[in-house]
């Protein structure tokens, strides 16, 4: 039987958990801000144009940049999501679409176990099958890792936004004589391309600040790294080496460097929810 309250002890239980959720939320951004805060004010003055542009300089000068590990965490980024969103996005298909039984609750399970396996234990792993058999780190053996630990959440993420499509419209298309795969393609799909969208960027910006299994793979590179067979930079390896380093110059550029990671984080997370938002909208007509 549910609890009946009488008008104003409604009204009182209402202003308290509206105040209670307004100071969490506020909490939460203050966090954010206080961390962002933080990290420009240590790293302020390393931010200018040449810490975008140049290379880092040598130890005990003054100067360089970032530029060799911005260029290596987009290349990085870039192999991964090739690897991590195609397997992901067909899978999410198969389990919504196509699994049944048996099959979808494996597909699944491993799914969300592949999702726990650590990073470093990934790194590890990629290390074995990629790294030792080439002799060598590159950029390949950065962006497989990165990509096999993406594959869990663009699948779960795509399975997901299809599975709210309604059904109707599924059932529509097969009354129009489109076959099942051309009802999944030209109707279920569109209809949820912005959720998926949204799910394959908050991938993105969950892979972008891993730093163990970069150490195993594509380990680091003082200069820029052509093409995708040699070590290259990333920003969260250069963090961590420069946060470590007894130099002072290196803490700077390590703070600046984890300001430019935090900031393009957030504003991936931002746009994504940009992207749903419109696609909530556009469905709603």
């Amino acid at each position: 039987m549910s609890a009946s309250y009488p008008p104003l002890s409604r009204k009182i239980i209402n202003v308290a958990m509206l105040a209670l959720t307004g100071l969490c939320t506020l909490l939460v951004l203050a966090v954010l801000l206080t961390i962002l805060g933080y990290l420009l004010w240590k790293g302020a003055s390393s931010l200018n144009i040449a810490f975008f542009t140049k290379i880092p300089a040598p130890v005990g000068q003054s100067g360089g940049g970032v530029e060799n590990a911005i260029v290596g965490t987009l290349k990085l980024l870039a192999l991964a999501s090739a690897i991590g969103v195609p397997i992901g996005l067909l899978g999410g298909i198969y389990l919504s679409e196509f699994a049944g039984g048996w099959s979808a609750f494996t597909i699944r399970y491993t799914t969300d176990l592949l999702n726990g396996v650590p990073s470093v234990v990934m790194g590890i792993f990629v290390y074995t099958l990629v790294v030792l058999p080439m002799h060598h780190f590159s950029t390949m053996a950065g962006g497989i890792a990165l990509g096999i630990m993406m594959i869990p959440i663009a699948l779960r993420s795509t399975e997901d936004f299809l599975r709210a499509v309604p059904r109707s419209l599924r059932e529509g298309g097969l009354a129009l004589g489109a076959s099942k795969s051309e009802t999944i393609f030209t109707i279920v799909i569109p209809a949820a391309i912005y959720g998926i969208i949204t799910g394959i960027m908050l991938d993105i910006a969950r892979v972008a600040g891993e730093t163990a299994p970069l150490l195993f793979t594509a380990f680091g590179n003082l200069y820029d790294s052509p093409g995708w067979m040699q070590p290259t930079a990333s920003l969260p390896v250069v963090i961590y080496n420069y946060a470590i380093s007894p130099y002072d110059v290196w803490h700077q550029q390590a703070w600046a460097a984890g300001f430019v990671l935090l900031s393009g984080l957030l504003v991936i997370s931002v746009v994504s929810r940009m992207v749903l938002a419109r696609g909530k909208k556009l469905s709603h007509g």
